[in-house]
């Protein structure tokens, strides 16, 4: 009962996690279902499991049957919406790359009138690095990529492409990516310990 509670836990973490990312990249998505529908499967999963933990501790401390039928209930439901869940992060896995192809269009459409809070919560530059920006109108017009491609640990950073020391040397394509390629590998691979706890 403790471990279905500790695997519970742990996707309900990362679906969590995967959904912070997405609230950071939204912009960047064509289909939001990509992210969207395996976490939300994993989430319930992760809510029922927290929930038939909590009753498999009830049913192991009074002797009822329907305690015990709902638990098993509850365990296979929980098991079904994680194998879906699984099923489609792992499909949606090697779509990613796809639908942030969108990022270049974001970049070259940028007006300058907020700081971009999405590449500075990125911490990223550009959609590869911050050459990317020499392609834009903003730099033609500015000069100077804007203020959220500045690593926060250089705090007289403007935006010059004098000292590209001080601006992040990722771009948010390959971070993006990265994250959440990351996080929907932890999602599908979550199915293999959650069986193995209700076995």
């Amino acid at each position: 009962m403790v471990s279905s509670m500790a695997v519970g836990l742990t996707v309900a973490l990362s679906g969590s996690y995967l959904l912070l990312n997405y609230s950071h990249g939204r912009p960047f998505f064509r289909q939001h279902s990509v992210i969207l529908l395996p976490t939300a499967l994993a989430l319930s999963a992760a809510a029922l499991l927290l929930i038939s933990g909590v009753i498999g501790c009830m049913a192991a401390t009074r002797t009822s049957v329907c305690l015990q039928g709902l638990f098993v209930y509850l365990l296979v439901v929980v098991l079904c919406l994680q194998a879906t869940a699984s099923a489609l992060a792992y499909y949606h896995s090697d779509k990613v790359k796809a639908e942030l192809s969108t990022l270049r269009g974001v970049f070259y459409n940028y007006s300058g009138s907020s700081q971009d809070p999405q590449a500075r919560a990125l911490q990223c530059c550009g959609v590869q690095d911050y050459r990317d920006w020499l392609e834009t109108p903003w730099f033609n017009q500015s000069g100077h990529v804007p203020q959220s491609c500045c690593n926060s640990t250089f705090s007289a950073c403007n935006g010059s492409l004098r000292a590209p020391w001080e601006l992040y040397a990722q771009g948010c394509q390959v971070r993006l990516e990265e994250a959440v390629v990351f996080m929907l590998s932890l999602i599908s691979w979550s199915l293999l310990p959650l069986v193995l706890v209700e076995v």
